[in-house]
């Protein structure tokens, strides 16, 4: 497994490069989430790439880059094993060189949910995901359900910008007590780690109602905001039930449909999603 930083030395490696490329973008601080992000990229390609960059330009001014967990160390310790070919490292002066001025945008699909709470957000992940599929020139790149709107919209951006890559979106993995694994759970402590799972309570409890027959959004909406209140240290963003493939709120559920919320406990902000249909 070859570790490089500068974008000459991963042109070169990927100009060496036989068969299918496969790409898994992380912000590091890996988890089981990641891994088994690699492990299919690495059942399904002949080159894996893993990216390892904490993107700034998807934080706000308020939020908590400086905090952001990072141990490269560590991360490598447990891609390593995997048989990951290459892992690129850049900074973020590779990234955003002095005078960097272009972006790209998802408009319509990056407003709700995530967007409606983090505005700025989605323009950095699209454009730093750009950024990485020019560069690495994958075939297929792989990203995790937990993060449902941000496949969306990498979906969109993909295919509005004719990217030859096909978008895989792995199943979101659990602790055992149903917590969505997320780089961020480092944050909870004590009482809030204890509530946590009330996230995966109240998804659960939408799809036991969807799954008896109901097909109202807004009942499968108040279910999830019913359990969240019965949380005290759960302070509810938001929750949705949406088309899968547009993110657009729904009032009948016809087809592939996606519950999802945002969930503040204590400092931390927490997302989850289910996909109903």
């Amino acid at each position: 497994m070859r570790t490089i930083i500068g974008l000459d030395e991963l042109r070169a490696a990927r100009l060496s490069f036989n068969g299918t490329v496969g790409l898994v973008p992380t912000m590091g601080y890996l988890h089981e989430g990641h891994l088994s992000l690699i492990r299919r990229a690495k059942a399904e390609c002949d080159n894996v790439v893993v990216t390892i960059f904490v993107n700034p330009t998807q934080f706000a001014p308020t939020e908590d880059l400086s905090k952001y967990p990072r141990d490269l160390e560590r991360d490598l310790s447990l891609i390593e094993p995997l048989g990951v070919d290459l892992v690129w490292n850049p900074t973020p002066e590779i990234m955003y060189p002095t005078g960097y001025q272009t972006w790209v945008e998802v408009e319509a699909m990056t407003r709700p949910l995530e967007g409606s709470m983090r505005p700025t957000h989605f323009k950095g992940v699209t454009t730093v995901v750009a950024k990485l599929f020019n560069t690495v020139q994958p075939h297929k790149a792989y990203f995790g359900q937990k993060d449902a709107q941000q496949a969306a919209v990498i979906r969109q951006m993909t295919r509005d910008l004719n990217f030859p890559i096909e978008i895989i979106v792995c199943p979101t993995v659990r602790e055992a007590d149903g917590l969505a694994m997320s780089s961020r759970n480092k944050y909870l402590e004590g009482k809030d780690r204890a509530a946590a799972p009330v996230l995966f309570r109240a998804l659960s409890a939408a799809k036991t109602v969807y799954e008896g027959g109901e097909r109202d959004a807004e009942t499968l909406r108040r279910k999830m905001k019913e359990v969240l209140d019965g949380e005290p240290r759960a302070q509810t963003q938001y929750v949705s039930c949406a088309d899968y493939d547009t993110l657009e709120e729904l009032d009948v559920i016809k087809g592939k449909t996606l519950l999802s919320m945002a969930v503040l406990l204590g400092k931390t902000r927490l997302i989850d999603n289910f996909v109903l249909g």
